[in-house]
């Protein structure tokens, strides 16, 4: 038998060893999210926390629409390869409204759901429990809406907002008649799915729709999203007003998919806005739910809104700047020609572009790019952007 040799190590060694092992857990478990539940005045609520916080750096933190959870509203948009390099610098909570959680429990009969504003009122809980102390919102639909309810009584704990399908109005009569008609004749599921995609995408039948279709209608807390869909049903209006007392102090960067079923909406809110404060960007093939179809152009408009606040100025855009010259020679196709036509602001409704220096034309015209076809800028945004680069002056 061979003669073995033990080398005798320090026993510091081994404490480094211990302690890299724990330090490699650790960061296996902050990759896999750690959930966490807080008890606030209107009943418990779920978040889930990647990533450590980052010295001088807001928390990103995410609200998802009814129907879905933060999975499956925002999965493919963070997992998308693009978006990791955001995701290095920015710690992410995301937020499951009460009973969308994975695994979540039925209420009991007769429970009452948190209205829209109360589940604003949570967002403090979680930071407090957190200790953060600001936050980039992004929300899609629902959420939208309760990001923009909590910023505006926590203003100066909100540095910038993503909204992306948001309705800042309350249902009118009208709105509120076509529901319960709707209702007589459609499940929930239907009418969720019709809240969520065009009909056009409904129509379609595409894997994506089969997928949420599924999902929706197998929930096994189907129950808990019908009283988060009637909270949504019943929200009360934002009065939002540009220049007025009621108004989001932050930037903002409104979202809607071409022909999605809140397009309209989207841009009265925009019309609410501060234009100084607010970029407006219509994304065209991207339906209803633009973070699920074109998670790639979500995170080209996301960096660019990032870097107009003054974080990643030195990442780099290399896609947007390999579609400019893909954008110029667009116009002559057919289907480019539809999308512009389509989304044209107030300022360009004659379809030609403004004329004048770059810079008059970044405030007062649309670009259209293949992968954003409308902006309303918010300027400093436009400053660091320079998206009038891509229309040479005429």
């Amino acid at each position: 038998m061979a003669n073995v040799a033990l080398l005798a190590l320090p026993s510091s060694f081994y404490g480094t060893e211990v302690a890299k092992e724990a330090e490699l857990a650790a960061g296996i478990l902050l990759d896999q999210g750690q959930t966490h539940s807080v008890e606030t005045p209107y009943g418990s609520v779920t978040f889930t926390v990647y990533g450590t916080p980052k010295p001088k750096r807001p928390a990103i933190l995410t609200y998802h629409d009814v129907g879905l959870n933060y999975k499956s509203c925002f999965q493919p948009l963070f997992q998308f390869g693009d978006m990791q390099e955001i995701i290095q610098n920015f710690v992410r909570v995301h937020v499951d409204a009460p009973g969308m959680e994975e695994g979540a429990p039925v209420f009991p009969l007769g429970y009452q759901y948190p209205s829209l504003d109360q589940l604003a009122d949570m967002i403090p809980c979680i930071l407090q429990y957190l200790n953060f102390s600001t936050i980039i919102g992004v929300g899609v639909g629902a959420g939208a809406y309760i990001l923009s309810r909590y910023a505006l009584t926590h203003p100066d704990t909100v540095e910038g907002l993503v909204l992306i399908n948001i309705d800042p109005n309350a249902k009118g009569w009208m709105d509120w008649a076509a529901h319960k008609l709707t209702g007589l004749t459609s499940s929930i599921p239907e009418m969720i799915l019709g809240h969520l995609f065009s009909q056009e995408e409904l129509s379609g039948n595409s894997e994506l729709i089969q997928k949420y279709r599924n999902i929706i209608t197998h929930a096994p807390n189907l129950e808990n999203i019908e009283l988060y869909w009637n909270s949504y049903n019943n929200r009360r209006d934002l009065n939002l007003e540009r220049g007025g007392a009621v108004t989001l102090k932050c930037p903002v960067m409104l979202v809607v998919g071409d022909q999605a079923p809140h397009e309209d909406a989207v841009v009265e809110c925009n019309s609410k806005l501060d234009p100084t404060q607010t970029s407006f960007l219509k994304m065209a093939d991207s339906g209803g739910q633009p973070q699920l179809t074109q998670p790639g152009k979500l995170t080209e408009a996301f960096k660019y809104f990032l870097q107009g606040m003054g974080y990643m100025a030195s990442s780099c855009m290399t896609r947007l700047s390999r579609s400019r010259t893909a954008s110029l020679t667009s116009a002559a196709s057919i289907d480019g020609n539809r999308s512009r036509s389509r989304t044209l602001s107030q300022s360009s409704e004659s379809g030609t572009l403004p004329s004048g220096p770059p810079e008059k034309r970044a405030r007062q015209g649309t670009v259209f790019l293949d992968v954003l076809t409308t902006c309303v800028p918010c300027f400093s945004l436009w400053r660091t952007l320079k998206f009038w680069d891509f229309f040479p002056p005429v």
